[in-house]
Formats: structure tokens, C-alpha cells, sequence
């Protein structure tokens, strides 16, 4: 049985997903306009989290970041590459402490003062475009979700649909 590509029509998250990485490439031309033309916006708060932390293995920077160790290790090898951290061997053959360069620590309050800037960029933003502010928007879609989570919702509507057998 044939039928249409649901992937053809933008859904809902396409618009916010859109939204976010538009948000993301202004932020980068800041960088670049300023000579950070190889510095990502995903650097910032790894790196400014360990200015103020001190030393951190992944573990412990994913946690205080809300990231996955996936994605913080991802972003730590880019640092490494970039000159930003170093890292060390910890306490035990498993662990790494990772740490900023003197390069990482110079670029710090450039990124803090970035980081404030942004946050009342988004502000304004929030005042001028929005009945009500983004974070307002989240908060009811995080209560809505607390009442009954997307899994349920997703799993509602799939009723008994189940892929075929591995195999």
C-alpha cells in the first residue's frame, strides 16, 4: 500500500527548528564579524561553565550542562582541535579532566559579555513579537507534557501499529 511522505509537509517543529538555527548562524556572524571565525556558539557554554567550575571530567560537565555525554564529548573534541581545553588523565584509567588552555580562558569574558548580550537580544525579541513570553510558551507546553507526556500521545495515535519482526 502506497502512501503520501509525511517528511513532504513541514510539521509543527519544523518552524521552531528553523527558528533555532537561524538564531544560531546570527550568533555565529557575531563571532565572525569579531575574528572567532573558527568558534561555534556551541562552544560558549561548555567553555564558560569550565571558567567557572575548574576542571571537569565529561561526566561531570554533561550533567551540570543538561547535555548527553554524546554530545559533550562531541563538542570537547572540537575544543581540543580548536586549542580551547586540554585534556588530562583523572583519578581512575577511565576518567578525563578536561580544562581550559590559556586560549580557552582569554576567550571567556568575550563570550560571558556575548552570552548577557544574547540573552537580552532575546529578551527584546520576546517584548516585541510574542503575546506572551517564550518562556511562558514553554512552561504550558511542559505542564501540558507533565499531564500526559508526547510518548503517550505518540503511542495513542499508533494505536496497534507495530513494525514488522527484526529479522
Amino acid at each position: 500500500m502506497a502512501s503520501s511522505d509525511p517528511t513532504r509537509t513541514p510539521g509543527r517543529l519544523a518552524p521552531l527548528r528553523a527558528l533555532l538555527a537561524d538564531l544560531d548562524a546570527q550568533i555565529a556572524q557575531v563571532y565572525k564579524a569579531r575574528g572567532l571565525h573558527r568558534v561555534r556558539p556551541r562552544y560558549a557554554y561548555p567553555l564558560i561553565r569550565l571558567a567557572h567550575a575548574g576542571p571537569s571530567s565529561v561526566r561531570e560537565l554533561a550533567e551540570s550542562l543538561g547535555h548527553t555525554h554524546s554530545a559533550v564529548s562531541q563538542t570537547l573534541a572540537a575544543l581540543r582541535r580548536e586549542g580551547l581545553v586540554t585534556s588530562e588523565p583523572g583519578p581512575d584509567a577511565r576518567t578525563r579532566r578536561i580544562a581550559l588552555t590559556e586560549r580557552g580562558r582569554a576567550l571567556v569574558p568575550f563570550l560571558e559579555a556575548e552570552w548577557r548580550a544574547t540573552e537580552a537580544a532575546v529578551a527584546e525579541l520576546d517584548d516585541e513579537c510574542l503575546p506572551t513570553s517564550l518562556g511562558a510558551a514553554v512552561e504550558a507546553m511542559r505542564t501540558a507534557l507533565a499531564r500526559r507526556g508526547l510518548q503517550d500521545r505518540i503511542a495513542d495515535r499508533l494505536g496497534d501499529l507495530s513494525p514488522p519482526p527484526a529479522g
